[in-house]
């Protein structure tokens, strides 16, 4: 198979791809540039579309076995670049992660409960909870020193009657690596007060140089009853659209209460080519990771140095970790709804709207660098030129 270059820019358009071919409809131009959902311009890995292509060889895709769901090799992965020894009886199959954490809501929680998010972010974590009639509690992120941060103290008054946090580790769409120290008094917090940890780490795998994930449930001072979490292949080697992710759960008694309730609602279950790639990605994806991360850091560089010298209206912190650059166009001076017109207008860019990721998004856009170096290039130097004549 052809060796991977991440420079080759891959034609997506008539795929059925969200990003591209809905980018018309939503936008409301042909000629905007898509650079919003968070999946990457890259094939996924050679070892997945060869076990993909001996699946589809195979010719029959009857109903898959429950023991087909490697487990052990999500087991082996974690531990192996995360140093978490995860038992795979822990392991849950589901069919995406924003699923699993709904399903998380409504196992563990019931109507009018309270449950904690940390906005800005991404924006299901506020449909999951509002959309299941659950209380929104806001615990808003602060920015210091160049970077964001929890805020603790707010968290730690919040908590005392909240029965839920659902964690963004690492964060979308700020791009922190939150840090052993961070999350441990986090994981304090909640233990101190009985509120269950949710923590959606699909962005575990996406982590540069200098910065490490750490997976909340693998800390010394957690508890097995106080974490549950989401892992999945999706982000971290291009298979979101086959729909298949992993829930973490050591507690048996939590474990079982969960997948009663995926059993219910008859979702305890994934399709074939979803549970091949995910063994094969596992299995045999990290030489193709290993490429793929400094590429990624690369470009994340690249972005943060270009708006630096060329756009100083707008303000970014370099990720840390994810494909994601969480835009500050506040010196723009323009109201919100404004801003995506001129992104989409002007700069003939399709880029995700801050304030889905709640109010403190007012004045941000996210932009996807997960992209050939080429279509990085075009996206900054449309967004250049908008904004020197705006100015």
């Amino acid at each position: 198979m052809k060796a991977v270059c991440f420079d080759d820019v891959v034609d997506r358009k008539g795929s059925g791809s969200a990003k591209w071919d809905d980018a018309a409809r939503l936008f409301g131009s042909e000629d905007v540039l898509p650079m919003w959902v968070a999946d990457m311009d890259f094939p996924s890995p050679p070892a997945v579309l060869e076990a993909l292509a001996a699946r589809v060889q195979h010719g029959i895709f009857g109903y898959p076995s429950p023991h087909s769901y490697a487990y052990d090799a999500v087991a082996d992965w974690l531990d192996k670049r995360l140093d978490w020894k995860a038992d795979p009886g822990w392991m849950v199959s589901t069919p995406g992660v924003v699923t699993a954490i709904t399903l998380a809501v409504q196992t563990f929680t019931k109507p009018g409960d309270k449950i904690i998010i940390q906005p800005p972010v991404y924006p299901p974590f506020f449909s999951c909870v509002l959309n299941n009639n659950r209380t929104l509690i806001e615990n808003p992120l602060i920015h210091q020193a160049g970077e964001y941060r929890m805020d603790f103290d707010d968290l730690a008054n919040k908590a005392r009657d909240a029965k839920m946090l659902i964690l963004c580790s690492p964060h979308n769409p700020v791009g922190r690596v939150w840090s052993r120290p961070e999350l441990t008094t986090l994981a304090k917090i909640c233990a101190d007060n009985g509120v269950l940890i949710v923590s959606d780490e699909i962005h575990g795998d996406l982590v540069y140089a200098g910065y490490r994930h750490i997976p909340v449930a693998s800390l010394e001072s957690a508890i097995p009853n106080q974490a549950v979490t989401f892992i999945a292949p999706s982000k971290t080697f291009n298979t979101a659209g086959l729909y298949t992710s992993v829930a973490i759960i050591p507690d048996n008694n939590l474990r079982r209460e969960f997948a009663k309730t995926a059993q219910l609602l008859g979702i305890g279950k994934n399709n074939v080519f979803g549970i091949t790639a995910l063994e094969a990605a596992y299995r045999y994806g990290a030489p193709w990771l290993d490429r793929l991360l400094p590429y990624l850091a690369d470009n994340a560089q690249y972005l943060t140095r270009y708006i630096a010298d060329n756009i100083p209206a707008i303000k970014v912190d370099k990720p840390q970790g994810t494909f994601l650059a969480w835009l500050d166009c506040r010196d723009l001076g323009l109201a919100p709804a404004a801003l995506a017109k001129f992104f989409v207008q002007k700069a003939k860019v399709g880029l995700n709207d801050g304030l889905t990721f709640g109010k403190q998004g007012s004045g941000f856009m996210r932009l996807n660098f997960g992209c050939p170096r080429p279509v990085l290039t075009e996206g900054l130097h449309r967004i250049r030129q908008a904004v020197s004549s705006q100015l």
